[in-house]
């Protein structure tokens, strides 16, 4: 069999996550299948045919020393000059997700974190599906859902391999993953939820602006993807997350609120909403947690706050930030299939990345 040609890399976003695959892609051993032609931040890019002349410890200072700026619609006709190319976003643009259907007609693969394009409106997500159907270039996603965890790939393999998927649940965001499993426990009292809150932001955990983890919209994206990948769901949302039944946890008349720490410092007139909530649950003995469900047999996907039994492994197999996601389906029933583990962070997202690239070569 001969021997597949060597793939170019173009990566677009150098943040958190585009410098740790960089890190990995540097650190294969050789020969590496993969050549690093170019790199592009919001302020400079870098484009070498034959590949970039840097190394783990000399690439940022080469592209902060470029006077090139950012041009993607170059790029595509540079890539496109190539014998075999791959562009991987790791942004979360919207205008750079827009551009995949261009990329992928012109035959430049796609690899990205990015949730926009997949979990967008359905005349995006049309298209990248068409210009990848007619030139062969093949997009890979499986870091937008759950970071390195095994999800998107496992919901494909599930469905070519003829299963019948009934229903996906889990807890998909590693911020509400944090938050609920510090809040509502087994056990009665604890901290405040506005506390709770405010700690995962010290942490790191939550967006700039808490609000943008509490409005569930990032559940609704993954759902989204998720439920693009099951072909009765296809056409189910129209305007992709927008289209999910979502329960937003930020109360109303905060809303408005521009500044994350504004907000955190009002969410402690709220707290006695929350602590109601906790206390129904554990009446009941369960706990909260805010879940994404895919209900195929009923034509539902919802992101929405829910009571689990303390021995439901919602309840008993979580800890810090992970992700845990069931796919019930006729094989794997009434034992589900699950993924577990951590969903967040830029060294698994990146991983995640990097095996979407492995598959495009091996």
């Amino acid at each position: 069999m001969p021997r597949k040609p060597t793939l170019s890399v173009a990566i677009v976003g150098v943040g958190l996550v585009g410098s740790e695959l960089i890190s990995q892609l540097l650190a294969l051993p050789a020969p590496s299948p993969f050549r690093l032609v170019s790199l592009t931040s919001s302020k400079y890019t870098l484009f070498a045919a034959a590949g970039l002349p840097v190394d783990a410890g000399s690439w940022a200072t080469a592209l902060s020393a470029s006077r090139a700026a950012p041009d993607l619609h170059a790029l595509l006709e540079q890539l496109a000059g190539l014998e075999a190319a791959v562009l991987v976003d790791n942004t979360s643009a919207q205008d750079v997700a827009a551009l995949y259907p261009r990329f992928l007609a012109r035959g430049i693969h796609v690899v990205t974190p990015n949730k926009k394009a997949f979990s967008g409106s359905q005349e995006l997500y049309d298209a990248i599906e068409r210009a990848s159907a007619e030139s062969g270039a093949r997009w890979l996603n499986e870091s937008t859902v759950g970071a390195g965890l095994p999800v998107v790939q496992t919901l494909k393999d599930l469905v070519a391999t003829g299963d019948k998927v009934k229903k996906i649940e889990g807890v998909f965001s590693g911020t509400m993953s944090y938050i609920f499993n510090n809040f509502s426990t087994a056990s009665a009292g604890g901290p405040s939820f506005s506390s709770v809150v405010r700690v995962a932001r010290e942490k790191g955990y939550t967006e700039p602006h808490p609000a943008d983890d509490l409005n569930g919209a990032d559940v609704a994206r993954k759902l989204a993807i998720l439920a693009r990948s099951i072909p009765t769901l296809q056409s189910a949302l129209p305007e992709g997350y927008a289209s999910v039944q979502t329960r937003s946890l930020v109360p109303a008349a905060l809303e408005s609120v521009a500044n994350g720490t504004e907000f955190v410092e009002k969410l402690p007139e709220f707290d006695a909403e929350f602590e109601k909530l906790r206390e129904e649950a554990l009446k009941e003995g369960s706990v909260l947690r805010f879940v994404g469900v895919v209900d195929v047999e009923n034509n539902l996907v919802k992101a929405d706050l829910q009571k689990y039994p303390t021995t439901h492994p919602f309840a008993t197999s979580l800890g810090g930030s992970d992700n845990i996601i069931m796919f019930h389906s006729e094989r794997y029933s009434p034992r589900p299939l699950i993924v577990q583990g951590a969903g967040a962070g830029a060294a698994v997202t990146a991983m995640g990345v990097m095996s979407d690239l492995l598959k495009l070569v091996l």
